[in-house]
């Protein structure tokens, strides 16, 4: 019931890294070139230069070189270096600016919850729970969407609260070593921050808005041949790959605008972004590549596929009671009609000074219009005012059973006023 703005794409910002010591000592050539002002990646393959080939120009949002320092990008990809300022990732700069906000507001009450998850060989991990050994399961309800069932959620009151949290998750993480990352990431993990914000309306009743913000770092996709990854590291990437064809097929059904059919269940991290591709999100992604000729055939194939995705088009809206949400809507119906009601007025007022002056018939009228347009008019503004009455029935109607509703939950929201943070 919550009104709906106007749709808004995915924002994409590309990081190209700087080369590492493996790619200097070996003397691979560089072939990515970044132009920020511009917003383009330009990639030069070295065999189609030979033969007078054009080099392939791709355009994001914003685009960040090799030279970039940690605060311009505020990336590492997700967590950077968590005690160093200039050098923390997209999960701890968050966090700051969440309780900032909060720390700002005036006459709004707020409880901020986190939950840290991770989706290893396509199975759900709760990185916050004891039992480390228990897969969770997907549920849907027509109200709130995918959850996680039993997935474990921590009140959190400050920024170093909160970093517990996600520190006490990441010691719980699937890492392992291959031949291309020594602490290369073995699993999808999604760090969920959920605010509700609580207001007193002009009904003295309390109003709750929620919003989630899903943090995600993706593990990133593996050629086995260049990683050397055998038995269980092998097991690890095939998944790790198969979950990110598979989002890589929703994006592509999203922007072709053909598919009547979206594959957002082929698998559990495409059901779980499902809000975040095509939904009711605003949503951001990061894309990271490498300059080297070594890593060239990685780098196309990561641009070409953010490339896609900033053409996804999300419809976000504010989430809040359904009641709410209607009486919202009224309230500005109301507010458009009393806006209508005083312009005909006006009009009204201007007509009869003029005939009062002029006396004339032929001045009775402004310029344009005739005598049937003007009881047209009048006709129009008694239409408005028997709809503004009947909105307005509506509108009182609903307050009464809104306060009804209250009454009822007035035993839940005193049990969760007391953890609200003022």
């Amino acid at each position: 019931m919550s009104k709906s703005k106007s749709s808004e794409t995915v924002k994409v910002v590309v990081r190209c890294r700087p080369m590492n010591e493996k790619e200097k000592a070996a003397k691979f050539e560089r072939v990515v070139s970044v132009d920020v002002k511009l917003g383009q990646i330009i990639v030069r393959n070295p065999r189609e230069a030979a033969a007078n080939e054009h080099p392939k120009v791709f355009t994001y949002d914003s685009v960040y070189d090799w030279n970039s320092k940690q605060i311009d990008l505020k990336t590492y990809t997700m967590e950077g270096v968590r005690n160093d300022p200039e050098r923390r990732g997209v999960i701890p700069n968050s966090f700051e600016h969440v309780f900032t906000h909060i720390s700002r507001s005036q006459n709004q009450q707020y409880l901020v919850r986190a939950s840290y998850l991770e989706i290893y060989q396509e199975e759900i991990k709760d990185l916050l729970s004891k039992d480390q050994t228990r897969r969770l399961e997907l549920r849907e309800r027509p109200d709130t969407g995918v959850y996680v069932k039993d997935l474990s959620s921590f009140v959190t009151k400050s920024v170093r609260e909160i970093e517990h949290v996600m520190n006490v998750g990441n010691q719980n993480r699937s890492v392992g070593a291959t031949n291309m990352n020594e602490h290369s990431s073995r699993s999808h993990a999604i760090f969920v921050i959920t605010v509700e914000c609580s207001e007193l309306g002009v009904d003295g009743e309390n109003h709750i808005r929620v919003g989630k913000l899903n943090l995600v770092d993706l593990a990133g996709s593996e050629r086995q041949t260049k990683t050397g990854a055998q038995g269980e590291r092998l097991k690890e990437a095939t998944k790790i790959n198969l979950s990110l064809s598979a989002l890589g097929n929703v994006i592509s059904s999203l922007v072709d605008g053909r598919s009547s059919h979206i594959p957002y269940r082929d698998s559990k991290l495409t059901r779980l972004l499902q809000d975040s591709l095509g939904g009711n999100a605003r949503t951001v992604m990061v894309a990271n590549i490498g300059p080297a000729s070594y890593n060239l055939e990685e780098t196309l194939t990561t641009l070409r596929y953010s490339n896609r995705a900033k053409n996804i088009k999300n419809k976000p809206r504010i989430n809040e009671d359904p009641k709410d949400a209607l009486l919202r809507e009224f309230q500005e119906e109301i507010a458009r009609l009393k806006e209508q009601l005083e312009k005909r007025s006006g009009k009204k007022k201007r007509r009869r000074r003029r005939r009062g002056g002029e006396g004339s018939d032929g001045e009775d009228l402004e310029e344009g219009e005739t005598e049937e347009d003007e009881e047209e008019g009048e006709d129009k503004g008694d239409y408005w005012r028997e709809q503004q009455e009947k909105l307005e029935r509506e509108r009182k109607a609903i307050m009464e059973d809104h306060s009804l509703v209250a009454e009822e939950n007035s035993g839940c929201s005193k049990r969760k006023r007391r953890r609200w943070k003022t």
